[in-house]
């Protein structure tokens, strides 16, 4: 049985037991658990490296949300058990990846190659898009997920002025040094697996290791054009009823900052858009 047959194959298995796993775990609900085995199976058929930036965030941020979680239930009007995940999540959370992942296997199949303009510019932009999209998805995790536990107080990040925890666009120090920490995590996801699946010459194999800073910036990036987006675009008010930060206005709520234009999926889903633009252009320049 050839390459072709046999990376699919594990590809599906490895994905049915982390999906039926999360299910379980309630990390995601059943339409979440069924769209994450679809996106899983397509990024580890496509490319093992793909997969292993995509599973990266998924653990990581699936322990995060999971951490505080008595701190979370207080502060967070939408707070679930687990961060029950459902398909509109995880579509928004990886939808972009997904059609990028299947432009690579258009244009490559199942090769995977280092980063060079010289070998493939097209491949480049496209690699780099899609290591932008996991930097920013884990870096708005990691600093939101830590940020709301943080003792420091948020700022928002248009005016700089204190709000409440769990106010979309308050921005933390410890939120944005998780978000670079989350980016460079999703580099190194990358990288190291390159050295061993890829064959290149020594200077182009060296130069991969810049794409760890690239990701670094593209955690923070992703996470302040998310909470720019977040103090501008979605509403954030606080409710005297529940006496907690809520994202719809209503006779009980005093608004805080934003406009009811953006909901949270909308919020991620543009971030992403934007980041992975950055960072894929930000790839072909560099290598």
């Amino acid at each position: 049985m050839d390459k072709q047959m046999i990376q699919p194959i594990v590809a599906a298995f490895i994905s049915s037991i982390i999906a039926f796993r999360a299910y379980r775990k309630k990390s995601l609900d059943l339409s979440g658990a069924l769209a994450g085995f679809i996106v899983m199976t397509l990024h580890i058929a496509v490319n093992f490296r793909f997969g292993a930036m995509l599973l990266v965030f998924f653990f990581t941020s699936s322990k995060l949300t999971k951490y505080g979680e008595e701190t979370k239930r207080k502060l967070d009007a939408e707070f679930k058990e687990g961060g029950q995940r459902n398909w509109i999540q995880v579509l928004s959370n990886s939808g972009i990846a997904s059609l990028l992942v299947l432009v690579a296997w258009k244009l490559t199949g199942h090769q995977d190659k280092c980063l060079d303009s010289k070998e493939s510019g097209s491949m480049v932009y496209l690699v780099g898009a899609i290591i932008g999209h996991y930097c920013c998805c884990n870096g708005d995790t990691w600093s939101s997920e830590l940020g709301i536990l943080s003792d420091e107080q948020p700022r928002l990040i248009t005016t700089l002025k204190p709000v409440r925890r769990g106010t979309n666009g308050g921005v933390t120090k410890a939120g944005l040094l998780a978000a670079a920490a989350a980016g460079s995590v999703i580099g190194w996801a990358f990288v190291l697996p390159g050295y061993l699946i890829t064959t290149c010459s020594l200077d182009v194999a060296l130069k991969q290791l810049l794409v760890i800073p690239i990701s670094a910036l593209a955690g923070v990036s992703g996470s302040v054009i998310d909470s720019l987006l977040g103090a501008t675009l979605q509403f954030s008010g606080f409710c005297s009823v529940r006496n907690k930060v809520v994202e719809k206005p209503g006779p009980t709520v005093k608004k805080i900052s934003g406009l009811s234009i953006l909901d949270n999926n909308a919020v991620n889903f543009v971030s992403i858009l934007l980041t992975s633009a950055l960072t894929s252009v930000t790839c072909s320049y560099i290598f």
